[in-house]
Formats: structure tokens, C-alpha cells, sequence
């Protein structure tokens, strides 16, 4: 029973670290770009997230199978009672550390560290590295790879298309009156201010329309539409992934109860534990107007929502930031430093992960 309920607590920990560190990448190019504030784009992202969730219960059971660590892990080492709940423990924590850090990384590169550190532990286990390149390290490496290529083509090609329409981009200036202090403690008019700022302080807009529709509404409403779509198919691909790892952890619920129930934690993680990777995503990667961080969603649901019905477990996290690094790269706004950050937190989670799965697999081992 205690092994039962620390699996189940352990499940919840997981699902909210999640939540927290991947629910507001889909919508962090609405805050990054000034189209929403803060709470407005993780409401929405959280919604499309909820709703991803609910979607995965029909339409990603590869996903499952694929992170339940049978194409892996021997059959005798998913038997062993505190298996599940070593992996658990040691994604969860990873993320969790991750968060508090303000580092987005990738839920799914934590799982299979943690799922292999604990199968190296276990006594007499055998790993099929071999599926186990194929099936999570081969699509976990290639995914930022594409995103960042992708970005960094079609960019420029909806630059040039929108150039074509007739569609400028206008900067706002600062206009503000100039006063000059006297000796009398007055001020006299000096006249009229003007300060051009930078992108961060300025908000840009585009002018022009398209098919009779004014350019920035149509953009901002696609920009919407297409964060939904990044934060949906998040859902859609992570959910099955903490699903695969309850039935381990904690059979005793059954996939019919573990899919609502890893869907509400996720949510809840999302709302209450986001903002530092939220400033990340949004601020510290590059600057961003409404038309890159709408191809930017663009890139990312399109692959992420490809991936899901194959059972590929790319990483939301690698390929939202790989678009924005590939846009950064593009537009010369890239802050490397940040990128460099991000790249190093990226190289360690696995091992962090793995390290954590073994030790937590040999606690389970322990004499009672």
C-alpha cells in the first residue's frame, strides 16, 4: 500500500513540474510579442493544453506503448515494485529543479533518462539501446534540428510574401512633453520629445489589410489560433507520456482514470508554477514581433501534431525553442547567451535524470 501511494504522489509531482515547465511554451510568443498580457496567454494555453489532453485519450495510444518501457526495458524489471515510481521520482524531480531555475527542458528527455538510470540499477536488467535510440533519442536530437531549419526558411519566405502583399511593419516613436527644471522650482516648457525605442518598449504593428481585413487583426487571430494549436498538440503528445508512466508507477488507477487525472494536474502546474520559464521563453530568447512568433507556432504545432499519431516523442520544449533560436538567428536579435543556457540545461537532463532514476532504484532495493 505505501509503495502504491508514494507511486500516486509521485505521478501527481510529475504531472505538475509538466505543467509547469511546458504549459506556457505554446503561448509564450503572444506575451513575448505584446499580443496578450501574461495571465490572458496562460489561460489560453492552458485551455488548449486541457483540451490536448482530453484529445490523447483517443488518438495517441503508440505514445503509450512506447514510454510503458516494454520495447526497452526486460519484462522482469518492469515487474519490480518500486521500478515505476524510481523513474517517476526522478523525472519529477528533474523538472521541478528545472522550473525553479527557469529552464525550459524537455519532459520527455527526463522520462527516458530516468527510465534507463533506473533499469541500469535493477538488478539482472536488460535495455534494448538499440530501440532505444530509434524510438526516443533519434526523434529527441532531430527535432530541434528541423524546427531551427524550418524557421530559419520560412521566415524569411513569409517576409518576402508579405512584402509582396503590400503589408508594411510600423514601429511606434515616444512623443512626450519636455520640461526644464528653473531655480524657482518651476518648470518651463522646452517643447515636444521624441524617443525611439527599443524593440522590447516598442510595440510594432503591421499595416495594410489582406482580403479586405485589416493585416494586424488578421495576424494577431492566427497568432492565436496557432498558440492553441502548439499548446493543444503539447497536450496531445506529453499526456500519454505521464499516462504510460502511471500505469507503471501506480497501476492500480487504470488508463481510463490516469488520462483526466494527469490532464488536471498538468493544468494545474501550468497556473500556479509557470512564470519563471514563462519570462524565459517569452523575453530571453529574442525579441519578437507578432508575425515571427506566429511562424514561430506555426513550425511547432505542425510538427509536434505530425509526431503524436506516430508515436515520435519529440520534445515540445526542443522544437518551440529551436523555432525561436532559428528566428533569433534570422533576425540577428538572438540572445546567445541565454541560448547557451538553455542548450547546457538540454546536455545534462538526461544524465541528471538517469543519475536520479539509479539511486532512487536502489533505495527501492533496500531492506525494509
Amino acid at each position: 500500500m505505501t509503495i502504491v501511494l508514494v507511486g500516486l504522489l509521485c505521478v501527481a509531482a510529475l504531472a505538475y513540474a509538466n505543467g509547469a515547465n511546458d504549459n506556457f511554451k505554446g503561448v509564450a510568443t503572444l506575451f513575448g510579442s505584446g499580443v496578450t498580457d501574461y495571465r490572458k496567454a496562460l489561460n489560453w494555453g492552458t485551455a488548449a493544453t486541457l483540451a490536448g489532453s482530453v484529445g490523447a485519450i483517443w488518438f495517441t495510444a503508440q505514445m503509450v506503448a512506447a514510454f510503458s518501457g516494454k520495447q526497452i526495458v526486460s519484462p522482469q524489471t518492469l515487474a519490480l515494485p518500486g521500478f515505476g515510481v524510481a523513474v517517476c521520482a526522478a523525472c519529477a524531480a528533474t523538472v521541478l529543479l528545472a522550473t525553479r531555475l527557469g529552464l525550459p527542458i524537455s519532459t520527455t528527455h527526463a522520462l527516458a533518462g530516468g527510465l534507463l538510470g533506473a533499469a541500469f540499477a535493477a538488478p539482472e536488467s536488460v535495455v534494448n539501446w538499440a530501440k532505444a535510440g530509434k524510438s526516443i533519442f533519434l526523434p529527441l536530437g532531430v527535432g530541434p534540428l528541423v524546427s531551427i531549419a524550418l524557421a530559419m526558411t520560412l521566415y524569411p519566405a513569409f517576409s518576402f510574401a508579405r512584402k509582396r502583399l503590400g503589408v508594411t511593419r510600423q514601429t511606434c516613436i515616444c512623443v512626450d512633453n519636455a520640461w526644464v527644471p528653473q531655480a524657482n522650482g518651476t518648470a518651463a516648457f522646452a517643447g515636444i520629445k521624441v524617443v525611439v525605442e527599443n524593440q522590447q518598449a516598442c510595440q510594432e504593428r503591421y499595416g495594410g489589410s489582406l482580403v479586405g481585413v485589416s493585416a494586424q487583426a488578421l495576424i494577431d487571430k492566427l497568432h492565436l489560433l496557432s498558440a492553441g494549436a502548439v499548446s493543444f498538440a503539447r497536450g496531445l503528445n506529453d499526456t500519454p507520456k505521464i499516462v504510460a508512466l502511471t500505469l507503471l508507477a501506480a497501476p492500480v488507477m487504470g488508463q481510463s482514470a490516469a488520462f483526466p487525472a494527469v490532464g488536471v494536474a498538468i493544468a494545474a502546474g501550468g497556473l500556479l508554477g509557470a512564470r519563471r520559464v514563462a519570462e524565459t521563453m517569452a523575453k530571453k530568447i529574442t525579441a519578437l514581433n507578432p508575425g515571427q512568433g506566429l511562424t514561430a507556432n506555426l513550425i511547432t504545432s505542425a510538427l509536434v501534431m505530425a509526431a503524436s499519431p506516430l508515436g515520435l516523442p519529440l520534445s515540445t520544449t526542443h522544437v518551440s525553442c529551436g523555432a525561436l533560436f532559428g528566428i533569433g538567428a534570422v533576425t540577428k536579435q538572438a540572445k546567445w547567451k541565454t541560448i547557451a543556457g538553455i542548450f547546457a540545461a538540454w546536455l545534462i537532463t538526461l544524465p541528471i535524470a538517469a543519475v536520479l532514476g539509479a539511486s532512487c532504484m536502489r533505495l527501492t532495493l533496500l531492506p525494509s
